[in-house]
């Protein structure tokens, strides 16, 4: 077995609650008085061009919501997307653990819109606990596309063997197989603990 050097981590569902999941959008229609079924429509094409970068959360905003006139303001629904990103704090510790200890390259990829990455990033100081973030927006490319990890593994120059990528989307987890990368599904942070242990990572008390 190849010796781990480089850990890719998921972050909303693994160490944050998902900044802007079907959960949160229902519960944005019932507090703004939105037609569910009618943002869930206009929602997938604009999330795509918001995630990877083509449209930013203005954008995605007049596409959804403000495609005419509402008595509420963009700030307040954004105030209100931003207030649905929650620490998992069991998780986190245990990351922040073998962050600290410093024998792993410890890299994000995920799935988000700008202004709601830099947002998470900001807000809970994910910068102390990863060197990188290979997030949608930036790099144009979205999990499961075998192509997010490929680039993950070309900019951080490590071999699929020595790495893992941890997520707690089956999807997910099958585009990283593809590119030959070993992969752990977060379940819980004692789960998740147990299973890196498995895995051969050294993580501290």
């Amino acid at each position: 077995m190849s010796r781990v050097t480089t850990l890719f981590w998921d972050i909303g569902g693994v160490i944050l609650t998902n900044g802007w999941d079907a959960p949160s959008r229902k519960e944005a229609a019932a507090k703004f008085g939105l037609d569910w079924d009618d943002f869930e429509k206009r929602h997938p094409s604009a999330n795509e061009a918001f995630e990877t970068g083509e449209a930013n959360l203005d954008e995605y905003l007049a596409a959804t919501v403000f495609y005419r006139p509402r008595p509420f303001s963009a700030d307040d629904f954004k105030k209100f997307m931003f207030s649905e990103s929650r620490e998992l704090p069991e998780s986190r510790a245990v990351v922040d653990r073998l962050a600290r200890a410093g024998q792993y390259l410890m890299a994000a990829i995920n799935n988000e819109g700008a202004e709601v990455n830099a947002y998470r990033i900001a807000q809970f100081d994910l910068r102390r606990t990863f060197t990188l973030f290979f997030s949608s927006c930036y790099v144009r490319v979205r999990k499961p596309d075998p192509a997010i990890y490929r680039l993950a593994l070309d900019v951080t120059q490590r071999q699929p063997e020595e790495s893992i990528f941890v997520d707690d989307r089956e999807t997910n987890l099958d585009g990283a197989r593809k590119t030959g990368l070993k992969t752990v599904h977060f379940e819980s942070a004692s789960q998740i603990e147990a299973e890196l242990r498995r895995n051969g990572v050294e993580i501290p008390a």
